[in-house]
């Protein structure tokens, strides 16, 4: 039972820990607490849910079109409406991605209803035996890939160009901009790469919960709490917060059921954002040594 426990939470934390990413980098880089961020999450489950259900595509498939669509409306949103009121301050740009969450959820909600929908492909069911623990493959697939993804990412940060003028403007912008680096297409690329890595993981969500609407809104809380727990702006952080959070959730709903996931998470929340504002595995500031 300790370990069927163990298992399942580490496989629902490596989605966690990818829903994440972008989401604390946004942050990390620009200061902006990006609430349309669970909307993302949402329109890639969709993007999953239309390429399996209308055109019978496997929703692993579709991964890299829901990158793509939600790299492009990052960088769009980014670049013509949150980049204008960056220097107004923080509460405008709160303002403004909750109202492009509500928009987005109820343009959903008008093209597609309330009702909720899954991706079940055939080999949903299944599930591999090892040592008397029961490993769901959708799960083991998807958690695998989220940390691959992830992989992926701090190897474009860390080794080329772009990610490289990510973390210079993060550090400081004013000497990033004297060393040639445009601040406002570099907002515009971490925007849509943490939109596009949102886009994987709700393709990967697809499967493992119900779909509608009102899906990123689940999600917002959770990617808050991934936040707080790896650090803001720390992406091995993300990663590590995401597998924590998804333990914590399955021990509650293990020891006092389902329905105290959340109030358990969000009480640790409280307690280390009390105890330890940059994170378990973050910095004091992006970019500031441990």
């Amino acid at each position: 039972m300790l370990m069927q426990t163990i298992v399942n939470g580490l496989l629902l934390g490596g989605v966690y820990g990818l829903a994440t990413i972008g989401f604390s980098m946004v942050w990390g880089v620009m200061g902006v607490i990006n609430l349309a961020h669970g909307a993302y999450i949402m329109i890639g489950a969709y993007i999953a849910w239309i390429g399996f259900e209308r055109f019978g595509l496997d929703p692993f498939l579709s991964i890299p079109i829901s990158m793509i669509a939600l790299f492009a409306i990052g960088f769009l949103i980014q670049r013509f409406l949150l980049n204008p009121i960056l220097k107004t301050g923080l509460l405008l740009s709160l303002a403004l991605t909750f109202g492009l969450d509500l928009i987005l959820t109820d343009l959903f909600v008008l093209g597609f209803t309330s009702d909720l929908r899954s991706v079940r492909p055939a080999y949903a069911s299944e599930s591999l035996q090892i040592a008397g623990v029961l490993v769901p493959q959708v799960r083991l697939a998807a958690c695998a890939l989220a940390v691959v993804l992830a992989w992926g990412f701090h190897l474009t940060l860390s080794k080329t160009r772009h990610g490289q003028a990510i973390l210079a403007t993060a550090l400081d912008r004013e000497t990033a901009r004297i060393m040639g680096i445009n601040p406002t297409l570099t907002y515009a690329l971490t925007a849509g790469a943490g939109a596009a890595l949102a886009g994987a993981a709700g393709s990967l969500a697809s499967m493992l919960f119900p779909i509608s609407p009102h899906l990123g809104a689940s999600f917002i809380g959770a990617v808050f709490v991934v936040t707080v727990l790896g650090g803001i702006g720390a992406l091995g952080g993300a990663v590590l917060g995401g597998f924590l959070f998804g333990l914590i959730q399955s021990f509650a709903s293990a020891a006092f059921g389902v329905g105290t996931q959340q109030i358990v998470a969000f009480v640790i929340f409280l307690v280390i954002l009390v105890l330890r504002p940059q994170g378990l595995f973050g910095r004091k500031f992006f970019g500031e040594n441990a």
